[in-house]
């Protein structure tokens, strides 16, 4: 009997948005070239519906796609509804209840992935000469673009040649030809470090792709957890159960049973392609290809009336800062307060594309720790930089625990007022992505630079002294003033 529920069961998922008006169907003949990422792109930026689109001019009758799968929402129906459907949560759950319970489920046993003999994602098998990639409906998403993505919001299953860790990881892929996909697989990320082990046995990487995977996995699929921990584990402890796994056709692999899409085959060990360019999660293209490894497809497997997920990258907010920034965050988290440094959340706010994390700082723990600015600095830099949750974000800001991390707002009015010119720490020799856009071409080349630390904690806070206080609604009034003008709201004459 197949999982259920919204974390593990895409169709669970799908259904919920659906049921609460937080995806619409959109049955009228959409073009999967520019039509369906133009009407994803003005999804994610007026906070609307995700598009389901059940009627496509390319690929096989009755395929479908959704787009946005975790754009923010309206504020009535959730404005982190998607997110929170990922890991099992209410749609008005906040930021931080989503990143604690990320933070609680590192911390918990593995549940291992539990095979079963079949799942819905064989209701349809393709081997050898009978795949055909084109039946899929692979969308042009930006007009820049250099080619059509399939894979833009799935994972690589990948394990190494000894057996002991399987990984689970996005990254993107574009395709190549009927039964060939092209994409990165850098030597920092995990996929990358597999195919380098099976590149030293003089053999290709057994490899498999998970389309429409079960939202729990997609997500723990984006956490940049550390190499040689397999995600199916960490799945299990989110989601409260195993993650159903079958067997590969080809590989003996295992992927999600109940995955809406699955491609089968193996990553080769020295045959490049041409990628990109593409638009990118920092919401820029720059205009040239490179040349990255070739996923040969062996097999496809895909449910009936299979729906293609879609992320439409660029500007924010899209997933590579909602469920991407999101995972980071909590790793980040988790490291810090494991640390023993005096840290009250991560963030990486949406708005600025996965390229800063603030920090918010315990102010009490901060005044016991007695430690100095400088200390405090190195201290995050050498947690952070040191990990891979710190090789994605570039620019790192520390700000006291009066302000919301998660309220760009806030932050943005503490960065303009607490901001001290020379308060920027820089660390020149910190490895990190070269996909960040202010990068020069040599510190792309060297693979370090443009790492930093801002501080925003002003002097009194290091030492428990009070020179201001804030000025607002939450502090400025009695709390039955509060209490009573909120209740009062409406018949003041607001709506």
């Amino acid at each position: 009997m197949t999982q259920h529920g919204s974390a593990l069961h895409f169709r669970d998922f799908l259904d919920e948005l659906l049921d609460r008006g937080d995806a619409v169907r959109i049955d009228r003949a959409v073009d999967p070239h520019l039509e369906v990422g133009a009407v994803t792109r003005r999804a994610y930026e007026t906070h609307a519906p995700a598009p389901l689109f059940t009627s496509l001019r390319a690929g096989d009758a009755g395929l479908r796609i959704l787009g946005a799968p975790a754009g923010l929402g309206s504020e009535e129906r959730g404005t982190y509804g998607r997110i929170a459907a990922h890991v099992g949560l209410p749609p008005h759950s906040t930021p931080r209840e989503i990143v604690e319970k990320l933070v609680a489920a590192m911390r918990a046993e593995p549940v291992p992935a539990r095979p079963v003999p079949t799942g819905p994602c064989k209701e349809n098998i393709l081997v050898g000469d009978d795949v055909d990639l084109e039946r899929l409906p692979v969308p042009l998403l930006h007009q820049e673009d250099g080619g059509r993505y399939l894979g833009t919001y799935g994972f690589h299953v990948v394990r190494s040649p000894d057996g002991e860790w399987t990984s689970w990881s996005v990254a993107r892929t574009m395709l190549h030809d009927r039964n060939t996909l092209v994409g990165p697989a850098m030597p920092q990320q995990h996929v990358g470090m597999i195919r380098e082990m099976w590149r030293r046995e003089g053999k290709p990487t057994p490899w498999a792709m998970v389309l429409g995977a079960p939202p729990a996995a997609l997500a723990a699929a984006g956490m940049p957890l550390p190499a040689g921990v397999s995600e199916d584990g960490y799945v299990g402890a989110l989601a409260g159960a195993g993650v159903e796994v079958v067997r590969a056709e080809t590989n003996g692999l295992y992927v999600p049973a109940n995955a809406e899409i699955v491609l089968e085959g193996h990553i080769s060990a020295d045959e490049t392609g041409p990628e990109g360019p593409m638009g990118e999660y920092h919401g820029y293209s720059f205009p040239h290809s490179k040349p990255q490894p070739l996923f040969h497809v062996e097999a496809m497997t895909y449910r009936d009336q299979a729906v293609l997920p879609v992320c439409a990258a660029g500007v924010p907010p899209e997933e590579n800062h909602t469920i991407w920034g999101t995972m980071i965050a909590a790793e980040a988290t988790g490291l810090l307060r494991s640390a023993g440094l005096p840290v009250d959340l991560a963030w990486c706010p949406f708005e600025a594309a996965t390229c800063w994390m603030v920090v918010s700082i315990d102010r009490e723990k901060l005044v016991a720790s007695r430690t100095t600015q400088d200390e405090l600095v190195r201290e995050v830099a050498e947690v952070l930089f040191d990990s891979h949750a710190g090789w994605l974000v570039p620019k790192v800001i520390l700000v006291g625990d009066d302000i919301d991390v998660t309220d760009i707002r806030q932050v943005v009015w503490a960065m303009a007022t607490r901001y001290r010119p020379g308060t920027e720490y820089t660390f020149p020799e910190a490895p990190g992505i070269p996909m960040v856009p202010y990068l020069t071409a040599e510190q792309i080349r060297a693979g370090h630079g443009g790492k930093s630390v801002t501080s925003c904690l002003r002097p009194e806070e290091f030492t428990g002294t009070v020179r201001a206080t804030t000025a607002s609604f939450a502090t400025s009034y009695p709390p039955k003033l509060r209490r009573s003008v909120i209740a009062d709201w409406a018949a003041y004459g607001y709506r």
